[in-house]
């Protein structure tokens, strides 16, 4: 008797939807609605969320200068990158420097004028034949090979390529006080 009193209490707490015309259609018409809401704001948002996704950087290949000038280098050569960078829908001229220098073997080397220890820019001495970073005191070799200084590493070579007589670079950017050579952009 208790387990028919229990059954019969169950189905008198059951709540009984019904479903009429309007009600049907006014679901329709929001789930339509919310639909076609969502498929317009698919499009916003893409213009909204671009720069979060778009690549920085889009480098390209910049004249360094023509191989006749680097055909009988006895010191690198100190030389001027015209830069053209894409951040999202920014787009920024730049410039930057390079040294163009042999390595022991006497192939052209490009190397960027950017201390790997902190950023400072490298300087060039004659009299000593090295590269002296005023910022921190790091020394490196002519052909880039760390001396002494705080730097973890030498200073870092560029992709070039010889293209039509010229001398071609791709400027990279590298994570700064790390033991290897990482590209950031």
């Amino acid at each position: 008797m208790e387990a028919q009193e229990k059954i019969q209490g169950n189905a008198n707490n059951k709540d009984v939807i019904i479903i009429n015309r309007r009600s049907f259609f006014g679901v329709l018409l929001g789930i339509g609605s919310a639909g076609m809401g969502a498929l317009l704001a698919i499009p916003v948002l893409r213009y909204v969320l671009y720069p979060l996704y778009a690549k920085s950087g889009k480098n390209t290949w910049t004249a360094v200068g023509d191989m006749a000038e680097f055909s009988d280098l006895s010191k690198p050569i100190l030389k001027p990158l015209a830069l053209k960078q894409v951040d999202g829908w920014s787009e920024v001229d730049s410039s930057q420097n390079v040294y163009v220098t042999k390595n022991p073997q006497g192939n052209l080397e490009v190397l960027s004028s950017i201390c790997p220890h902190l950023g400072c820019i490298v300087d060039w001495h004659k009299g000593q034949n090295e590269f002296f970073c005023p910022c921190h005191g790091s020394v490196f070799n002519p052909d880039g090979n760390h001396v002494s200084g705080p730097s973890p590493r030498g200073l870092d070579t560029l992709p070039h390529k010889i293209v039509n007589g010229k001398l071609m670079v791709k400027f990279e950017y590298f994570r700064e006080n790390v033991p290897n050579q990482e590209v950031v952009g």
